[in-house]
């Protein structure tokens, strides 16, 4: 008896139903990032899955989110709006995803795809989508804006986080830069009321990785004497151990 070849199992499917559930714990929408954190604190994740990449630098897991948020906007289990927000439907409200389910979600709009494109099997498009982004089967794609400021010259990324500052609020901001800066890339004020205004020292991480707990520990250290708040500014991700250290922003996550 002749066994029937099994198709390629995308690994994004697993994340339908944690993506399901992470949004309705926060109440129904949420930014990429809020999502993405949010599966992996519910699923206790570990930093070596959150910080695996793509042979394009892209964080593999995340990207899977993303894919598994495309076939359930596919689907209709949430709403098809801009890519700032990801919105439950009414479908996805009332839904609680099995593995079975998922999957067959999965096969149904792979099969969808691989007879809108005849010349592509089952397992090419498969293999396809999780090497590549969702946006970037949409037409006209260009390189998106992280993806941009990876590419730019450390000084260059400096200098953007120098004008992020002014805009939102910082003022006498001054990029310092050089191998002599102790970990400090820059400085600015920043005015809490008109009688009170503080110093805040910035580190810029123009990363693709992770930046990881020592990494902050050290800013910390740079910072005694000088300074009582500081902000590190990256393109990357930080570890869990890293975020519990000091308050930190990831640029476009």
């Amino acid at each position: 008896m002749t066994k029937t070849p099994k198709t390629k199992q995308a690994e994004f499917v697993k994340w339908f139903g944690p993506l399901l559930a992470a949004l309705k714990q926060l109440g129904g929408s949420g930014k990429p990032k809020e999502v993405v954190e949010q599966i992996a604190k519910n699923e206790k994740l570990s930093d070596n899955i959150l910080e695996e990449t793509l042979k394009s630098g892209t964080l593999r897991f995340s990207n899977q989110v993303a894919w598994a948020r495309q076939y359930l906007v596919w689907d209709g289990y949430l709403e098809d709006n801009s890519r700032g927000l990801w919105t439950l439907t009414a479908k996805g409200r009332n839904a609680k995803l099995t593995v079975d389910d998922s999957k067959e979600i999965c096969k149904k709009w792979v099969g969808i795809h691989t007879k809108a494109r005849k010349e592509k099997s089952e397992k090419e498009i498969v293999a396809e989508q999780e090497e590549t982004k969702p946006e970037d089967i949409e037409p006209g794609f260009l390189p998106s804006l992280l993806e941009v400021l990876q590419s730019i010259t450390p000084r260059g990324f400096e200098d953007i986080c120098k004008r992020l500052l002014r805009e939102h609020g910082f003022e006498n901001v001054e990029v310092t830069g050089g191998s002599h800066d102790g970990g400090i890339d820059g400085y600015g004020t920043l005015e809490l009321n008109p009688f009170v205004s503080i110093k805040v020292l910035f580190q810029c991480k123009r990363y693709k990785g992770t930046v990881s707990r020592a990494q902050v520990g050290d800013f910390r250290n740079a910072m005694i004497g000088r300074a009582e708040k500081g902000i590190i500014l990256t393109t990357g991700t930080f570890s869990e151990d890293a975020k519990e250290r000091l308050p930190v922003t990831e640029l476009l996550r």
